[in-house]
């Protein structure tokens, strides 16, 4: 980083101080929660100082403009029936529609994320779908309170438009219901929460970390979810590092009444630099590796192409996808780079 920014970058960290935080959550000591904070039981310890470290060195992959980037048709109202449609929003917010169900992943369609609507990341990409176009939304996924993964403007605009089910992780739940939105009860690791007759989630594991501000970080929980419906088991990753938890979630999935994971969704965006990012973000060769731990059948990249958060630039996250998958002997059909706004069908 110019030495010119860095003024302007520990006045964005001051801004940020005085964002709102978190309210911390309170409950009982478990593997993962010391009575104050949430952490991570196997994450290997993060570079001292690697933060500055890396402002002070970054190497940023090019990200061309996209005057002309697709935006798609209006989606289905509804998809009913067993088969499941999956259409690419951006970054990590996808609209799934099954069993007449219409769900959403981590909605973000402002253009900037951050405490304010000047003061964040702003989006290089618009979303794949236009907000005033979706169906009917039931139920918003929440995986964790990163303003890239929950951003209160779209929640807002999901409540008054449709008052979907809002479903957490420990000590999020706050930030739906701070904009009216319904909630279910917060969810552990493992925890399993059944909707309606049509849609079970369960609560998984993921390799990460949490915060609003600068003073609240991990005194929220994050997590992924697996979605069991009739057209079978559905895994969302949220953002993870890689780690042993995604063979535990294959178990996990395995055991249910919807069986071994036919869809996955994984992070293939945001993580370079590898020794800074690799604890918290997986890489298109470590997704690689959770698709084959996971045991699934076909898988989605996520968390990539919208907003520029790591050195990574904005094809190289499927470029890189490609090669691992060539390395691993696996067809490119089995694990694709999605196009935004563009409606999936699996069966």
């Amino acid at each position: 980083m110019p030495a010119i920014l860095l003024p302007r970058f520990f006045i964005l960290c001051f801004l940020l101080s005085l964002a709102s935080c978190a309210p911390r959550y309170k409950g009982p000591i478990t593997d993962h929660f010391d009575g104050k904070k949430f952490f991570n039981p196997s994450m290997p310890e993060r570079e001292g100082g690697g933060l500055l470290k890396w402002l002070l060195h970054r190497d940023k992959g090019p990200w061309p403009e996209q005057p002309d980037a697709f935006v798609g048709p209006k989606p289905a109202t509804r998809v009913m029936g067993d088969s499941l449609v999956v259409t690419f929003v951006n970054h990590s917010t996808f609209l799934l529609q099954t069993s007449g169900l219409n769900i959403l992943t981590d909605p973000v369609w402002s253009k900037r994320v951050g405490p304010t609507s000047w003061l964040g990341v702003k989006r290089k990409r618009p979303p794949g779908l236009r907000f005033q176009e979706l169906p009917p939304i039931d139920v918003v996924l929440l995986s964790h309170n990163h303003y890239d993964h929950l951003d209160l403007p779209t929640l807002k605009k999901l409540v008054k438009a449709y008052n979907p089910l809002f479903v957490t992780p420990l000590g999020v739940s706050y930030l739906p219901r701070s904009v009216g939105g319904r909630t279910s009860r917060e969810l552990d690791w493992g925890d399993t929460l059944r909707v309606n007759d049509k849609l079970r989630l369960t609560c998984t594991q993921a390799q990460h970390f949490s915060n609003r501000g600068m003073g609240d970080r991990n005194e929220t929980l994050w997590c992924g979810y697996l979605l069991h419906t009739p057209f079978g088991t559905t895994y969302f990753c949220g953002d993870s590092g890689y780690g042993s938890h995604f063979k535990r979630i294959a178990e996990q999935a395995s055991r249910s009444e919807t069986g071994p994971i036919k869809l996955a969704l994984l992070p293939i965006g945001s993580y370079r630099p590898e020794w800074f990012m690799a604890p918290v973000h997986v890489s298109p060769a470590t997704a690689v590796q959770a698709f084959i731990d996971l045991n699934a059948r076909q898988a989605v990249g996520i968390h990539f192409g919208t907003f520029q958060q790591g050195d990574d630039g904005l094809f190289e996250p499927a470029d890189d996808l490609r090669k691992a998958l060539k390395e691993k002997n696996i067809a490119e059909r089995l694990f694709v780079a999605p196009k935004e706004g563009r409606g999936m069908l699996f069966k």
